[in-house]
């Protein structure tokens, strides 16, 4: 089992906004659950609590933005662009400004159900011109997403992870924008992820490939732009098809750029997406979440079956032995 970090973003935003004097970060009410209580301690000059008002929030960072400031704005994503939409299109992303826009508990990770599960976030942000949006999956993702926006002129939107999380990735291999992560190389089957998704990928594809099965992994941080000439050469030379796993929606999230990267592309072939299928979650554990709406590391192995028409006889027994981050854990109790 690999370390388990907890706290990344609260630890790392403090060090790395020391020097940084124009950054400041707001917060919608959420400071302790989106881990920036340090950050008000360290500067409370930097810090503003908006309150549950996340449509002022957003005009509010425009403003300051306007005014050479770097607004990191924190909350919960389902709030972030549920509520403030006009705001984000008008006030930040209009104008292109260099609002960062940090929206944690994406898709299912909380058991709050539909009201807290930002499940369409990224096919509704990734509509609006100029918006930039990353996702984290790991430690070294989480630690490296700030110099990644910070380097953007525009807004940015970042799904982000919290509490307890592995580190998948070497913490020298930082994120680089509108790049992907080959993780694993194979020639047989593409297998594209991002967020959560890419662990239980990482298990399965490991298992598959003691099946002689040969997978190519590849880990996506950044959701627009999708442009990585590695993807396209990727999935033109996956033998049977690619398959696409995400923490979202199957329509408008990382699928359906991949789908529109290869028909630019020319690629004919096939494309399975696995995510939620046209669905709102309920309210439950994220392992039981992803087991139910299959995204976990077993309905990937099935699907990869029925695409190669083989049957591998991999067991969940299997996949749960070389699980890296533990279910079980207080971290991983994503309430709010």
């Amino acid at each position: 089992m690999m370390d388990l970090l907890r706290q990344v973003h609260e630890r790392n935003l403090v060090r790395w906004a020391k020097d940084k004097p124009e950054v400041v970060v707001f917060s919608g009410d959420l400071t302790g659950s989106t881990e920036i209580r340090a950050f008000r301690d360290a500067y409370p000059g930097r810090f503003f609590s908006l309150g549950m008002a996340e449509q002022n929030m957003m005009s509010w960072a425009g403003g300051m933005a306007r005014e050479g400031y770097s607004p990191f704005i924190h909350t919960f994503a389902v709030f972030l662009y549920r509520r403030a939409l006009d705001q984000i299109e008008m006030s930040i992303a209009y104008p292109n400004l260099r609002v960062r826009m940090f929206g944690f508990l994406p898709g299912i990770t909380t058991p709050g159900g539909v009201s807290h599960q930002a499940i369409d976030d990224i096919a509704v942000l990734r509509g609006l011109p100029n918006m930039t949006i990353l996702e984290t999956g790991d430690a070294t993702d989480v630690e490296s997403v700030l110099d990644t926006a910070h380097g953007i002129d525009g807004p940015v939107y970042v799904r982000m992870i919290r509490k307890e999380i592995p580190r998948l990735f070497p913490s020298d291999q930082p994120m680089e924008l509108n790049k992907v992560r080959r993780i694993r190389e194979g020639t047989d089957v593409t297998v594209i992820t991002s967020g959560i998704c890419t662990e239980e990928a990482m298990r399965a594809a490991a298992a598959l490939e003691s099946r002689g099965l040969s997978v190519e992994h590849l880990h996506a941080t950044t959701i627009k732009p999708f442009s990585d000439p590695q993807v396209v050469e990727s999935c033109a030379r996956a033998k049977y098809g690619v398959v696409t796993l995400e923490n979202h929606n199957v329509m408008g999230g990382l699928g359906t750029s991949v789908a529109e990267l290869m028909a630019e592309h020319g690629i004919g072939k096939r494309l399975v997406k696995l995510g939620l299928f046209d669905t709102y979650a309920h309210g439950a554990s994220r392992e039981y979440l992803m087991k139910e709406y299959h995204l976990d590391a077993l309905s990937l192995v099935e699907r990869l079956e029925e695409l190669t028409e083989e049957r591998f006889g991999i067991s969940e027994e299997e996949l749960t032995a070389v699980r890296v981050s533990d279910f079980n854990s207080e971290g991983q109790l994503e309430a709010l």
